[in-house]
């Protein structure tokens, strides 16, 4: 009998507004933030195994290949909620840099959900996918449509708009792990200046670059940036090289900046390579997933 095998690809996501508001009493703060996906992508092969066990593999040493996978979650999640009895081998080909902000556990954890959706024929909508998602983690229903949209609540509850004005995207990891966690216990709602979320929207609907790039921001950089200066060493470089605007994603460490001519892309991403070893420079794709 021939093996299935479904392939999905996972990409990254940025955050271009992120503003945090009061702790919750479930322990989550509640957030509000604009995400969209860039073209930097992980990609899975998942493959129906004769043995009812859920195998994941990565060539990636950072990566777990056990329980503590969100992808294997994933798998764990579906198996139970439908009974299903078959195995499943998930191969992960990592090119998102791990624990950077861009959501690349999350997102692999999204593609498990809707390639073993088809690999299992279990007819789910995007919307069911999403929401089995958000019992693994915050950012996983997002990354289970993409796109560009409005999260809120805890980042589970998500309004889709436009996609954002065509542009390149740099992405700049340094080579440090930033604990999200101990970046919310830091962060004080009342210390710090708050984006406009909603001057974002506008300006993203509009298909608005320049407003949009002034409308970026993200709150955590109160935090982050204070605990790890490389960061903001980062991110002055990247508007020294020319950047029309510069902003960390997520809880850090990774800076992205944002071009709207790719003559300028080169430079810049030639200028960061000589002291930062992770830089990337990709397309922002803000277009929903479809269930095919």
């Amino acid at each position: 009998m021939k093996c299935l095998r479904i392939l999905e690809k996972a990409p990254a996501k940025i955050n271009l507004s992120l503003d945090v508001h009061g702790k919750r009493p479930d322990g989550y703060h509640e957030v509000e933030m604009v995400m969209t996906t860039i073209d930097l992508a992980d990609r899975l092969e998942l493959t129906e195994l004769d043995k009812d066990e859920i195998r994941v593999s990565s060539h990636n040493r950072f990566v777990p290949d056990d329980q503590r996978n969100l992808a294997y979650q994933a798998a764990k999640l579906l198996k139970t909620r439908f009974g299903i009895q078959k195995g499943v081998s998930i191969v992960i080909t990592k090119a998102i840099p791990v624990a950077a902000g861009l959501a690349g556990g999350s997102s692999d954890a999204a593609a498990a959900l809707r390639g073993l959706n088809r690999l299992w024929k279990l007819n789910l909508t995007l919307d069911e996918l999403a929401e089995l998602g958000a019992e693994i983690g915050s950012d996983v229903s997002f990354c289970v449509h993409g796109g560009t949209a409005l999260a809120t609540g805890r980042g589970e509850k998500l309004k889709h708009i436009a996609t954002p004005p065509h542009c390149w995207v740099i992405l700049a990891k340094p080579v440090i792990g930033v604990s999200t966690a101990e970046v919310y216990r830091q962060y004080d709602a009342s210390k710090v200046e708050h984006p406009n979320v909603q001057r974002m929207i506008e300006a993203i609907e509009a298909k608005d670059y320049k407003e949009m790039c002034g409308s970026l921001g993200n709150v955590l950089e109160s935090v982050t940036l204070k605990m790890y200066p490389e960061v903001d060493m980062i991110k002055r470089q990247m508007k020294r090289f020319g950047a029309d605007a510069v902003l960390m994603s997520g809880s850090g460490p990774t800076v992205f900046g944002l071009i709207q001519y790719e003559s300028k892309v080169q430079r810049i991403y030639n200028g960061l390579r000589g002291f930062c070893d992770q830089v990337y420079a990709v397309r922002m794709i803000g277009e929903q997933n479809a269930l095919d």
